[in-house]
């Protein structure tokens, strides 16, 4: 065997080692032990319409992270003036696009003013007016601002949600921005859909505050609580019984610190109760601050609340320096394994809404696949017979790359991870066609050769080298279709993308490669002196 077709033999032989390889894991359901190590494990992985799961589409709330922000400014003012000992009546968010402070007197509301415009630029200041007997000013959030706050709150919950998703450990999850403020997630092969819709939806606020010990919780009322309180509730579950008591607290509004300052959440076990808990863990600033808060609030109870729902409420025994705490409750190991994935992933900056909930069967999955799966059988098999017939044996060589094709693609898509879904499977179909139409355009050319008269080796010769270029364009147009196709597309499209992609690139090697390898060595090393095409 001479060396140019010993490279291409060894080629393709390299090939189909690592195809079937990567394909074992897929068509093997128990690996032997001693597949380890280096071998690959992953199984071709399936979309969300061939193994069904869960499609969502949720709206983000982008309204409330500018009033989020609005808030966190009010609370910054406060801090600011508190700390600078300027006497005000009220600080906080006035309206969706504005904060208010209320002063008692102009000389403070003038010497605030210049405070605010430095350290709020981008904010646009209305200047200090009487009303009803105090004066007031505003800032006001820009709408050009707002809609940059809006961009950011989608790009960020897009990514928060990811990281959920990523920890709750669904395969091949899709999760992608649809329009001005729609998410679009697909979580395939999915067994608790009700848990990760729970797990992708929950804000995950978490505020730490002091109970407004002042205040009986018995007798409060929204109307006779101060202005700068507020009742929530602790729920506590009977772990026998399961029944669920609900306990009402006052607390501060402020929050003292918040879920912004963690770095870590996991899952302890009380060694005493065996009761699960959330140990958490802040940066270096929320340690500071929780060390300066629980050593100010010694004996005062201090409540942890997530989502306006209050988890625990313990009285501060002593201070806590070391930036760690713990959140406990009457959790399940599921509950507290979600709460400490949100908790890690962060909070949403803005609530989210489902509108659309649609959950795909794995039975109508598998009605995909077998469907699937003959319609790819009776087309390799119309081809097969038909390239039979009509091109003899040159037809069978052309058989012979489709087999390769089909084998290399699948090969590619377990190597790489690739998702397959139904539409993937109608491009892996099409490009059945498109390996028998390079051939298609090889052979005619080496007919046309061989009516010139020219001798089987010459001809066939010419017939690949004419028919180069017109498969090389067809196929690079093709590919930057497909390009597109996988950068601009969402889930089916970008499945079919990804098939023809990989599909196009192997066909080129086949077709151009493969084949002619077969012609060589019958025609060089066999001593065949016609071609039967």
């Amino acid at each position: 065997m001479s060396k140019g077709l010993t490279w291409r033999f060894g080629l393709v032989l390299l090939f189909l080692v690592l195809s079937f390889l990567y394909l074992t894991p897929t068509l093997v359901s128990t690996l032997p032990s001693w597949w380890k190590g280096l071998l690959p494990k992953d199984r071709i992985h399936l979309g969300l319409d061939l193994q069904g799961g869960t499609h969502l589409v949720l709206d983000v709330e982008i309204q409330k992270a500018v009033e989020g922000a609005l808030d966190l400014i009010a609370t910054d003012l406060e801090d600011s003036l508190t700390a600078k000992t300027l006497r005000f009546k009220k600080v906080g968010r006035s309206g969706p696009d504005r904060v208010q402070l209320t002063f008692y007197d102009r000389g403070t509301a003038e010497t605030v003013q210049k405070m605010v415009k430095e350290k709020y630029p981008t904010l646009e200041l209305i200047p200090p007016y009487d009303e009803g007997g105090f004066v007031s000013m505003q800032l006001r959030m820009t709408d050009k601002e707002a809609q940059e706050r809006k961009d950011r709150a989608v790009a960020q919950a897009l990514e928060t949600i990811r990281n959920r998703i990523d920890q709750f450990g669904v395969s091949e999850p899709v999760i992608t921005r649809e329009g001005l403020t729609h998410i679009v997630v697909q979580l395939p092969g999915i067994k608790d859909p009700k848990r990760a819709i729970e797990l992708i939806g929950r804000t995950a606020r978490l505020e730490f505050k002091l109970v407004d010990e002042a205040v009986n919780p018995a007798t409060a009322t929204p109307g006779t609580i101060p202005e700068d309180s507020e009742i929530l509730v602790e729920k506590k579950t009977d772990p026998t019984t399961g029944a669920v008591t609900e306990i009402p607290l006052v607390l501060k509004k402020k929050a003292m610190i918040t879920g912004d300052l963690l770095t870590n959440a996991q899952v302890r076990i009380d060694s005493q109760f065996n009761q699960p808990y959330v140990a958490i863990e802040f940066n270096s600033t929320g340690a500071r601050l929780f060390d300066q808060v629980t050593a100010a609030s010694v004996g005062k109870r201090f409540a942890i609340v997530l989502d306006n729902t209050i988890y625990s409420a313990p009285v501060i025994r002593e201070r806590i320096s070391g930036g760690s705490a713990q959140i406990s409750g009457s959790f399940t190991e599921k509950e507290a394994s979600d709460l400490a994935i949100v908790l890690r992933a962060g909070s949403l900056p803005a609530p989210v809404k489902i509108i659309q909930n649609v959950t795909v069967g794995p039975s109508l999955g598998k009605d995909s696949i077998h469907k699937g799966l003959i319609a790819g059988a009776v087309g390799v098999a119309l081809v097969v017979v038909f390239m039979v017939l009509y091109y003899k044996l040159a037809g069978l060589v052309a058989n012979y790359g489709m087999v390769l094709n089909i084998l290399f693609l699948m090969g590619s898509l377990a190597a790489l991870g690739a998702t397959l879904t139904l539409p993937g499977i109608a491009a892996i179909v099409l490009l059945i066609g498109m390996s028998v139409d390079s051939n298609v355009l090889i052979f005619e050319r080496i007919r046309e050769e061989l009516r010139l008269g020219k001798t089987a080796a010459s001809a066939l010769d010419a017939g690949y080298d004419k028919a180069f270029l017109t498969i090389m364009d067809s196929h690079v147009t093709t590919l930057i279709t497909g390009a597109v196709l996988f950068q601009f597309g969402t889930g089916p499209v970008k499945g079919f993308a990804v098939s023809l992609c990989l599909g196009i690139t192997i066909n080129l090697f086949t077709s151009l490669v493969a084949t002619k390898a077969v012609f060589d060595l019958f025609l060089r090393k066999g001593h065949v002196k016609r071609l039967s095409v």
